[in-house]
């Protein structure tokens, strides 16, 4: 990806953790000056019922209202165990007379840090799912959550300061999770037309916001102010605002490609791979595409998927998506927003007066937005600097 193609993917992403780092920094600069009393019986008591609180709501919505989708069951749980440490942690806090403090470089216990972290990889549970769907199951989960239990215990047990382990291991299960960000970005872009309606970069965004507050969680342990906790607390309860809204009205790219399945298979069974088909029938099947895509004209469907081309082309998935980088050197994402620019190009040439509104409609984009951010991208300029510079010549 070029630099130009990440700027008009990603700005919207990058402002977002530009602005949230600078909330985040204020509200450290300023949480000192909230009296010690006042913050620990009024305000921490506070943050913890809303934190549980709207945890335990949504235990009750998504599992009543889970339609089958493992996303809203695994979240129900989610919420669900985040609920019960929030308690814990707030019953064990509020059993002190004054607010712990660990010796050493840390200023928080053992026990804050093993909580924090298994905080910090339910966060990771969503994009985890949304990423590699099916893949966290209870072996994996067990894989993951038992260092950190098993660090805490020997941080405990031994003479030794394990807390820095503790500190980093968010970092690692984010970093490791952060590598998978293209491949799905591939993948939509090798089935879908419209990056919009699968929103790739909201799990962007919400891996800053994952990002952001462990790089706060990290500054938290090393401050001796008890009162910086209150911008932890504040921060977490966006981020579980934030993506439960999210998770709710979200379109779930993969459930969109279960009722292909039984298809693709009896196509399967009558097809030749992409592999084995001789120059002629590549040939044959290019221009059966191309005078169907020029005549039909279905990426004006906003939800033209790779699967609707089994219409023309007897493949399933796979090799439709190999036939594509054959014969035209790109997936169907870009294949689809090549026929929908050159279509908004040729409305504009004939009709300068149209809005961009009814453009965007008319070619199958999402939105006027999205209509206007791909263009840019691949054309180098806005629709209305296309159309000046069309009016120059």
């Amino acid at each position: 990806m070029s630099i130009r193609e990440f700027y008009y993917d990603y700005r919207s992403e990058v402002v977002f953790g530009v602005v949230l780092t600078i909330l985040v920094v204020v509200s450290y600069i300023f949480s000192p000056l909230i009296p010690f009393n006042i913050y620990w019986s009024i305000v921490m008591p506070i943050l913890y019922t809303m934190i549980i609180t709207f945890c335990a709501g949504n235990v009750y919505f998504f599992w009543r209202h889970h339609e089958g989708k493992r996303m809203r069951k695994l979240i129900a749980v989610v919420m669900g165990v985040w609920a019960g440490l929030s308690l814990i942690g707030l019953g064990i806090k509020l059993g002190y007379d004054a607010p712990p403090v660990a010796e050493g470089r840390f200023s928080m216990y053992g026990w804050e840090f093993v909580i924090g972290d298994i905080l910090a990889w339910m966060l990771l549970a969503y994009p985890t799912e949304v990423l590699r769907p099916g893949w966290l199951n209870v072996k994996r989960s067990a894989l993951q959550i038992v260092p950190i239990l098993l660090i805490g215990l020997l941080n405990w047990w031994l003479d030794i300061d394990l807390r820095w382990l503790l500190a980093v291991y968010p970092v690692a299960l984010m970093t490791a999770l952060a590598g998978h960000v293209r491949k799905y970005r591939k993948w939509c872009e090798e089935n879908y037309a419209s990056m919009e309606d699968i929103d790739v970069q909201w799990i962007v965004r919400y891996l800053v916001m994952v990002a952001i507050s462990g790089g706060s969680f990290v500054y938290l342990c090393f401050s001796n102010e008890p009162t910086c906790a209150f911008t932890q607390l504040w921060l977490l309860f966006f981020v579980l605002f934030y993506s439960t809204e999210r998770i709710m009205f979200r379109p779930d790219p993969w459930e969109n490609m279960q009722y292909a399945e039984a298809e693709a298979a009896v196509i399967e069974a009558t097809q030749a791979q992409v592999g084995g088909l001789s120059d002629e029938d590549m040939t044959l099947y290019r221009d059966k595409l191309e005078q169907w895509m020029q005549t039909d004209k279905p990426y004006k469907n906003k939800d033209f998927r790779l699967n609707d081309l089994m219409q023309v082309l007897p493949m399933n998935r796979t090799y439709l998506s190999q036939f594509l980088s054959s014969m035209f050197g790109c997936n169907f994402y870009q294949y689809v927003v090549n026929y929908r620019l050159e279509e908004a190009k040729r409305l504009m040439r004939e009709n300068p007066d149209m809005k961009l509104q009814d453009i965007s409609d008319e070619c199958g984009f999402s939105s006027p937005t999205v209509f206007g951010r791909t263009f840019a991208r691949e054309a180098g300029c806005s629709p209305s600097e296309w159309l000046s510079k069309l009016d120059n010549k």
